[in-house]
């Protein structure tokens, strides 16, 4: 969409429907400071009266997880579809989180960084596509993950400058920031705007 997806693919050397790979620079975890673009205050327990601690208790939010992946499926399985609504980042988040500590038996700081990730790429999804759904699809090989968030919108996002102070439009940055490798592959209809991190498997 025009000013949101302009421009090509946020480390280049990619033709239309070619892969289009973007490296972390070194020291990729300096600087993360967590916040998360776009959809700030989504989710956040500030603010909201009907929030309460019990809310936002780590079993609370583990179970919310666990009902997330029995509505929706698991998307270590199948492409998982959610609907474009802001509140899918919070489903989308506790499936990643869900599958990355229950059944890939991850360490926990793996799992803070990927959820924040899932988060960025399907609040992209949600604002800038126009789409009815995105699809969620999350992959383990050795020594590695990969997560794919699809939508049907061919624009391309843009990886722009930020600065420290930015509360908002740190997305792209912060997937390139924590991430080893991203990037967008054009499809037919749509494209799939991925992301990979090296993980030390059990």
């Amino acid at each position: 969409m025009p000013g949101a997806y302009a421009g090509p693919p946020a480390h280049g050397g990619g033709s239309p429907g070619a892969h289009s790979p973007g490296t972390a620079p070194a020291g990729t975890r300096d600087g993360h400071h967590g916040g998360m673009a776009g959809l700030e205050g989504t989710q956040q327990p500030g603010g909201d009266g009907r929030a309460t601690a019990a809310r936002w208790s780590p079993a609370v939010e583990d179970e919310h997880a666990l009902r997330a992946l029995e509505l929706f499926g698991n998307p270590a399985e199948s492409e998982v579809s959610l609907p474009s609504r802001p509140e899918s980042a919070a489903t989308a988040r506790r499936l990643a989180q869900v599958v990355i500590l229950r059944e890939w038996r991850l360490g926990p700081r793996t799992a803070e960084d990927a959820v924040l990730l899932v988060s960025e790429l399907v609040g992209n999804a949600v604002r800038h596509t126009g789409a009815r759904v995105f699809g969620l699809r999350m992959r383990h090989r050795r020594g590695r993950i990969r997560v794919e968030v699809r939508d049907p919108s061919r624009g391309l996002p843009c990886l722009m400058p930020v600065q420290e102070t930015d509360v908002s439009g740190r997305g792209l940055f912060l997937v390139d920031k924590l991430s080893d490798r991203w990037g967008v592959d054009l499809l037919p209809r749509g494209k799939t705007t991925w992301f990979e991190m090296r993980v030390a498997d059990r």
